[in-house]
């Protein structure tokens, strides 16, 4: 029986933020194929020494999958690792499709997204309590086209957290989609390159009109996440509305609730 290709997402860059799931598959894996050197690190730490790994950089969809179909009949374990998460922006679908066909057993293992990774880099927050409650994880169209429907512009209407990927050599599009949408120029701008990546990350703060100016200036031109939120700056907001489930006078099944006097001094 050939063994099992399991599709693990190695999380942004630094090889620490992929899960322990992911990191025991690739200690047991006898062939790994992995993403360029966007997860070369986590490829190489964690599998063992006489693991089979190759780059699948230079291969097509096709080379890819016919590459893990004959692992699978040499090892028990393949891993497939991808950056972030497999479902996002991945070819999942497409590779597994003639995995199934064939009648060889797959399984996905998410991971971290650069959306949270870029936040958590910032020390930002993607939604605030009546600020939004929604996050869109979106990208410009580029040579692959958008839905009707889900152009930027559209999206923007909704003033939401706005994580667009795979479009930094877009960002004038990003502004203008931006600007169409209602956001004024003042409004704040994160980009994030490289996030978690050890000594390699970079932050740019602006707003939606100086941010492509700031990050030409910090010679950003790939591998970077632009986010547009109402929430951005957040931590020095003179005042936040309180987290309903941690306010005293919100009660709920595990903490009763502190009732408010009714004429405080």
């Amino acid at each position: 029986m050939p063994g099992k290709i399991w599709f693990v997402g190695a999380g942004p860059g630094d090889p620490d933020l992929i899960t322990v799931k992911g990191r025991k598959l690739l200690e047991a894996a006898g062939a790994v194929l992995f993403t360029g050197s966007l997860v070369d690190q986590a490829a190489n730490l964690y599998t063992p020494p006489d693991c089979e790994i190759r780059d699948s950089k230079d291969m097509t969809l096709e080379e890819m999958t016919d590459w893990l179909l004959d692992a699978a009949h040499r090892h028990a374990t393949v891993v497939r690792l991808q950056t972030g998460d497999p479902g996002l922006y991945g070819a999942l679908i497409e590779m597994t499709r003639p995995l199934t066909a064939a009648g060889v057993d797959w399984a996905v293992v998410p991971g971290v997204s650069s959306a949270m990774a870029s936040m958590a880099a910032a020390r930002e927050t993607l939604t605030l309590p009546e600020v939004t409650q929604t996050v869109i994880l979106t990208r410009v169209a580029g040579r692959t086209p958008m839905p009707p429907g889900e152009e930027l512009e559209a999206l923007a209407a909704h003033k939401t957290t706005l994580c667009i990927y795979l479009s930094i050599t877009l960002l004038h599009k990003v502004q203008e989609a931006l600007l169409a949408a209602g956001w004024p120029g003042t409004a704040p701008m994160l980009v994030v390159q490289k996030a978690s990546w050890p000594g390699e990350e970079k932050v740019v703060r602006g707003t939606l009109a100086d941010i492509k100016q700031k990050c030409q200036a910090g010679k950003i031109g790939s591998q970077a996440m632009i986010v547009a939120s109402p929430t951005l700056g957040a931590a020095d907001w003179p005042d936040l509305v309180r987290s309903k489930l941690y306010d005293p006078v919100f009660g709920h099944r595990f903490r009763k609730a502190i009732l408010a006097p009714e004429n405080p001094a």
